[in-house]
């Protein structure tokens, strides 16, 4: 069953949409506001409903801070239908975003098809490919040239991150809340060592050093 979290203060908006959602099958968790909604979510969720004007922490920066953790689905749901609020929305990359007062069987559908979308992407994601790397996630192999490379989990959670984000740059810091968010003793330099083994271990440059910046694995032409 998916698992869809609301973060959303309004006590009648939160009752509609639960209602809603569990008549339609989605498992439903509710956070009334930001700092519950970040508390709340983790890897059981796969779709979340944000308001922006929630007390402690607003929308923006809900939103803010799973994006340093994950790429689930964000539908922003709110009051706020202006333009300006909306770009800054997408500039964060949610999925979509929805004015209130909203119509729940067009929320219903747009939910639907963002998650449909989703398990689409995630099996064609099965297999990663990169000139002579191939990647089996679901079965947590690295092949190069048709030879297993083995890696330690992190090592594969970072070339794997990499390989799904051609030509992004990635910075010590980036890598550190992705990676390594549970260990607050870590090092940044703890990114470059891991870097270096996977060179070692590869034989081969494929994740590239931007100086001052950060590192990232150019996109294959």
């Amino acid at each position: 069953m998916q698992k869809i979290l609301i973060v959303e203060d309004d006590i009648d908006i939160q009752d509609i949409l639960k209602n809603h959602l569990i008549d339609a099958g989605y498992e439903v968790a509710v956070a009334s506001d930001g700092v519950a909604g970040i508390a709340m979510f983790d890897d059981t969720i796969d779709l979340v409903l944000l308001d922006i004007m929630l007390p402690k922490i607003d929308g923006y920066g809900v939103c803010e801070v799973i994006r340093k953790r994950s790429q689930v689905p964000i539908i922003m749901l709110t009051a706020l239908s202006d333009e300006e609020n909306q770009l800054r929305g997408f500039e964060q990359q949610i999925d979509d975003y929805i004015p209130k007062p909203f119509s729940p069987k067009i929320l219903l559908c747009k939910i639907a098809a963002i998650l449909r979308r989703r398990t689409v992407e995630n099996q064609n994601q099965s297999l990663l490919t990169y000139k002579e790397l191939s990647m089996d996630v679901d079965g947590f192999h690295v092949y190069q040239g048709g030879n297993e490379v083995v890696l330690t989990s992190k090592e594969f959670a970072l070339l794997r991150l990499m390989l799904e984000n051609q030509g992004k740059v990635f910075t010590r810091q980036m890598l550190l809340d992705r990676l390594w968010a549970d260990d607050l003793e870590v090092e940044d330099r703890i990114v470059d060592s891991h870097i270096k083994n996977i060179r070692k271990k590869l034989n081969a440059d494929y994740i590239k050093t931007i100086r001052g910046v950060g590192y990232k694995i150019d996109k294959e032409n």
